[in-house]
């Protein structure tokens, strides 16, 4: 008894949070980052537009994970290529944090040939891991999949606030030979040391996720030796009336052998027009969430300031574990809710991608109510479609191992759709335009 607390169900939250933190807490860092890498590197502002790139990219390793799966069902081993992918996310930061700055001469130009590649590493890694990260929660009880998503939001958030300690962006208009021109303030400790971050983040997930694996095989090997465990894994509602799937016992997790058989469900069962409704409303939530949103967010924000910048960065990331913490408590099942939840998501989500198109001169430009309604909108948009995430992630649980895996796949394609439908607006036809600093850019 002396190490009870080890085996208890808080400290299974606070590791399957942590572990979750990991899932892209690379490609956030990576976000977060830009307005201090883009002044170093020779890309300068496409850098953004070139990362949603690789971030589509990187969904070659959801790619190669369900084509294992549709060709060997049962034979991927979940755990070892967690550990894979764990363990090289944590060795490219380090990359990253020593040779971030690097540029290689292609073409007779110098390109930061480096940190692209690392990027794409990174991005690889995140995506991939939500199509093993999912599935491997199957193992838990319903309830930990919102503690997992409540980790994905902190993913984002710790990135931020560190990013805020750093001082990114900082800029102070001065006069000089009668021009106002603007002049950026050195952050308060370099690039290099907020990758170092990354590495230790990362480096908490991954022995987060080694302790969840002996906790699960000391469990494992309990239960093989008490048969006569009046609990029976058959029950399908648990104390407090909350569905659970029928191989869930209580709040701990379920033996591999009973994962494998689970694996292999009758494919039919699943594609149910709720279940298509709801991976459909999964796709569009990560389109604008992953893909549009974040990358016109800049031109929808920077407008009203970089201070307005910040609070809706920051203050959005706030909003995401939020979403998923109310989200343990207060669970909406009802199709028609989730409808409507999208929708009004969805009517701040065009008030943003309006803005954007309005740049440099968007509506309210100056006013306190301009930059109030941004950030508010930000907020709103944020956490709608965190808590809609969160939701279906919960529902799908219940459907299966196989239902978590198609609920991963709808993520990363969401995303890639979201991130190729708006490569071309910013980055070729150039229908956003980026607001100047010290500069009156509607004058």
């Amino acid at each position: 008894m002396a190490f009870s607390w080890w085996h208890s169900d808080a400290m299974t939250h606070v590791l399957v949070a942590l572990f979750a933190m990991g899932s892209w807490v690379s490609v956030n860092c990576l976000w977060v980052e830009l307005p201090v890498v883009v002044s170093v590197l020779p890309e300068g502002w496409n850098l953004p537009a070139y990362l949603s790139v690789l971030i589509a990219s990187g969904n070659l390793g959801p790619i190669a994970v369900t084509i294992t799966h549709h060709c060997s069902p049962g034979r991927l081993n979940e755990r070892m290529v967690i550990h894979f992918i764990q363990g090289l996310a944590i060795v490219t930061s380090v990359l990253l944090a020593i040779f971030w700055s690097h540029t290689i001469s292609v073409g007779g130009e110098q390109r930061s040939v480096p940190f692209l590649l690392l990027a794409f590493v990174l991005s690889l890694v995140c995506c991939t891991s939500n199509v093993t990260f999912l599935p491997f929660m199957f193992r838990y009880p319903p309830q930990y999949m919102r503690t997992f998503f409540v980790g994905q939001g902190l993913s984002a958030l710790f990135p931020c606030i560190v990013a805020l300690g750093q001082g990114v962006g900082k800029v102070e208009c001065k006069t000089a030979n009668g021009t106002v021109q603007p002049q950026y303030l050195e952050e308060n400790f370099p690039v290099q040391n907020f990758f170092w971050f990354l590495f230790v983040m990362l480096t908490i997930s991954a022995l987060c996720f080694f302790a969840l694996t002996r906790r699960q095989t000391t469990v494992q090997s309990t239960e093989e030796t008490s048969e006569s465990d009046p609990v029976g894994v058959g029950a399908a509602t648990s104390g407090d009336g909350e569905e659970t799937h029928p191989l869930k016992n209580g709040g701990t997790p379920v033996s591999e052998d009973q994962i494998e058989v689970e694996k292999r469900p009758p494919a039919q069962n699943f594609w149910t027009p709720c279940n298509i409704y709801l991976m459909g409303l999964l796709g569009v939530s990560n389109a604008l969430t992953n893909g549009v949103l974040p990358s016109v967010q800049s031109f929808a924000c920077l407008p009203y300031g970089v201070l307005t910048f910040h609070l809706s960065v920051v203050l959005g990331n706030i909003a995401n574990p939020l979403a998923c913490f109310v989200a343990m408590f207060v669970l909406l099942r009802s199709s028609a809710g989730l409808g409507f939840m999208s929708a009004f998501g969805g009517v701040f989500a065009a008030y943003l991608l309006a803005l954007a198109a309005r740049s440099p001169c968007p509506p309210l430009l100056g006013s306190s109510g301009g930059v109030a309604l941004v950030v508010f909108s930000w907020i709103i948009f944020t956490g709608v479609f965190s808590y809609l995430k969160v939701v279906i992630g919960t529902l799908l649980h219940e459907a299966g191992h196989a239902a978590l895996l198609w609920c991963g796949i709808f993520i990363q394609a969401g995303s890639l759709i979201g991130a190729l439908s708006v490569f071309p607006l910013v980055s070729i036809y150039h229908v956003f335009a980026r607001s100047q600093d010290c500069v009156n850019n509607c004058g």
